[in-house]
C-alpha cells in the first residue's frame, strides 16, 4: 500500500558529503515514521536515522554529529544529509515507513540506493 523510492547515492571520497532522498506514495494515512537503514554484505540491516510526523528523531550512535534526517511532510519525503563520510559508511541505504515511531522498523521498504565511500 506504500511505495518508497530512494535517490542520491553514489561514490564519494572520505570526508565528503551526500544527501539521500526518499519519496513515499500510496496510502500514508497510518504512517507515522520515515527513516533510513543501511546494510553491508554479511551484516544485518541497521538503523541510521528515523523521524516521526512531529519531527522527533532517533539516530544510531555512528550517525550522531555527522548525519541529519529531515522530512517534508507535505511532499511525503524524507532526507538524509551525510557529512564527514567514512569508508565504513559504505552500504546500501534503504528507506523505511512504519506505523509507529517505537517500532524497530516498519513493513515498507524502498529498493535501496548504493553509497560507496572510497579514495
Amino acid at each position: 500500500q506504500v511505495q518508497l523510492v530512494e535517490s542520491g547515492g553514489g561514490l564519494v571520497q572520505p570526508g565528503g558529503s551526500l544527501r539521500l532522498s526518499c519519496v513515499a506514495s500510496g496510502n500514508m494515512n497510518h504512517i507515522n515514521s520515515l527513516g533510513w537503514y543501511r546494510q553491508v554484505p554479511g551484516n544485518q540491516r541497521e538503523l541510521v536515522a528515523r523521524m516521526d510526523n512531529g519531527g522527533r528523531a532517533k539516530y544510531a550512535d555512528s550517525a550522531k554529529g555527522r548525519f541529519t534526517v529531515s522530512r517534508d511532510n507535505a511532499k511525503n519525503m524524507v532526507y538524509l544529509q551525510m557529512n564527514s563520510l567514512k569508508p565504513e559508511d559504505t552500504a546500501v541505504y534503504y528507506c523505511n515507513a512504519a506505523f509507529s515511531f517505537y517500532s524497530d522498523y516498519g513493513p515498507y521498504w524502498g529498493q535501496g540506493t548504493q553509497v560507496f565511500v572510497s579514495s
